[in-house]
């Protein structure tokens, strides 16, 4: 039998008689089959169906191909549809090509030609899935040998995803930015039941409020001017899979209450949408802000706290396990030479130590932006004077860190050259240079600050002003150490 690897086959034709015939004969093969005779009963269907296979209408009175194929194609891209019809243009036939048409079958449909283009598929099907597992199965390994090296903590870590991977637990990671968050969702992801479903990601602080409600849960037409067509959300793209949320705690409040919907219903609506609608997603949540003290300053729902907050992995920064150091070096060094095409020399014990020195306010991310610029520029020298003229591990992180302010009024406590003297390096005096730049540290935390007392630290209308973008001054805030309770000081 042509069919031994049963699949599931999705047929969509409004030809009554063409559809029974077709289901009959895949049925025979031992395939399973399900048929629709609308593009909306076909939608419906696809959702709880899953088909591997969709035999699609080209020419039907109440079916549009070629949308029914971009719409199935867009919840998942990887699907095999083969078009069917009687009287195709070379334009149509072209046009669903280059959506990703597996190829054409003429109406009627051979039964025979199907059973071989349906044999071709399967075996390009496992083809494609042995060399995806292989791919993930060294992605997987370098993740793993990035992320656990010598470090217990991060062994901790790595026996939690293992105990978590395989449940359907929502899960909370924390940790500072750079610290590798979503290589830890991706690594649940990966080993989790449903690694071969989709993994979706979503940066609650990279998208508007305004819009995000829409990226996530889509609309249906006529849900506002300019909603000609219905848009699936990133939980309709998820069905199935997981959804990971970077930065859950900038999440607006009033999607907040949507998102708990979801997680205590499994149901959610789109914007215009008249109904609930199922779907089966497995949450994966990350931030890098104490989420307790939003729920105290009424910024962030208590009962979804609780619910995002069943399983927690926390991740170390990379201050606390710089034994893992020379670790990521070995990694990117070798990651970045072959991606470039050069053959640096490795980093020197002594360039090795004043890394382990440094205090890595960027994490993960900042070693690795300083690997990738050392292979580019091959200059050791320079990357030792850079981290030279930063704070070392036994200094406090930086002059601007701990500031305190007098009366009030945003000014530094003291000179700046009592600030200087007191952040200086131990090791070493200051240079001109250094004086001029922790002097224009000291003017632009100035300015910061300012301008968040003047906007009441909301922190998107300062960016704003400051002419920088969001996450621009969110990193300078995190390298800055401002404090959660001058915050929360500040908000209140």
């Amino acid at each position: 039998m042509l069919g031994s690897t049963r699949i599931r086959v999705l047929i969509v034709e409004d030809d009554r008689a063409q559809s029974h015939l077709l289901s009959s004969h895949l049925t025979r093969r031992g395939h399973d089959v399900s048929a629709a005779s609308s593009s909306d009963e076909a939608i419906r269907m696809f959702r709880v169906f899953d088909p591997a296979l969709v035999l699609l209408s080209a020419d039907s009175s109440s079916i549009d191909g070629i949308e029914m194929l971009e719409r199935v194609k867009q919840i998942k891209p990887d699907l095999s549809v083969m078009m069917m019809g009687a009287g195709s243009t070379p334009e149509q036939i072209f046009r669903a090509s280059k959506l990703g048409a597996d190829g054409f079958l003429a109406k009627p449909v051979d039964l025979l030609s199907l059973d071989q283009r349906i044999s071709r598929m399967l075996e390009g099907q496992r083809l494609s899935t042995e060399v995806s597992q292989l791919r993930d199965q060294v992605r997987r390994q370098n993740d793993f040998s990035m992320l656990f090296g010598v470090s217990p903590k991060m062994e901790d870590v790595k026996n939690t995803i293992e105990q978590v991977a395989e449940t359907n637990a929502t899960v909370l990671i924390r940790g500072e930015s750079g610290t590798g968050k979503e290589v830890v969702a991706r690594l649940i992801f990966s080993h989790s039941l449903r690694h071969e479903k989709p993994f979706v990601k979503v940066n609650c602080a990279a998208i508007p409020h305004e819009l995000l409600e829409s990226e996530l849960f889509g609309y249906e037409p006529g849900a506002f001017t300019g909603a000609n067509r219905q848009k699936l959300g990133k939980f309709d793209l998820a069905h199935g899979g997981t959804i990971f949320l970077d930065e859950i705690s900038e999440l607006h409040p009033a999607l907040q209450a949507k998102l708990l919907h979801v997680l205590q219903d499994g149901e959610f609506a789109r914007l215009g949408g008249r109904r609930d609608i199922a779907v089966d997603v497995r949450v994966l949540a990350a931030t890098n802000k104490q989420l307790e003290r939003a729920v105290e300053e009424g910024m962030f729902r208590e009962d979804l706290f609780y619910r995002l907050n069943v399983v927690t992995i926390n991740i170390p920064p990379l201050r606390e396990r710089v034994e893992e150091i020379p670790v990521f070096l070995d990694f990117f060094l070798r990651k970045y030479s072959d991606y470039y095409g050069k053959s640096p020399s490795a980093f020197t014990e002594y360039a090795i130590r004043r890394m382990m020195e440094y205090h890595w306010p960027g994490n993960i991310r900042e070693l690795e932006n300083l690997v990738k610029r050392f292979v580019i520029v091959g200059n050791e020298s320079q990357i030792v004077r850079e981290l030279t003229n930063r704070p070392v591990m036994g200094a406090a992180p930086a002059s601007l860190l701990n500031w305190e302010t007098e009366s009030g009024n945003g000014s530094p406590k003291g000179s700046t050259e009592a600030v200087l003297r007191e952040n200086a390096p131990a090791e070493e005096s200051l240079s001109l240079l250094e004086i001029g730049r922790r002097a224009a540290q000291i003017a632009e935390r100035k300015v910061i600050e300012r301008v968040l007392n003047e906007t009441h630290w909301n922190r998107r209308q300062a960016a704003r002003i400051l002419k920088v973008s969001y996450k621009a001054l969110l990193n300078k805030l995190k390298a800055m150490g401002e404090d959660d309770e001058k915050k929360s000081t500040h908000a209140k």
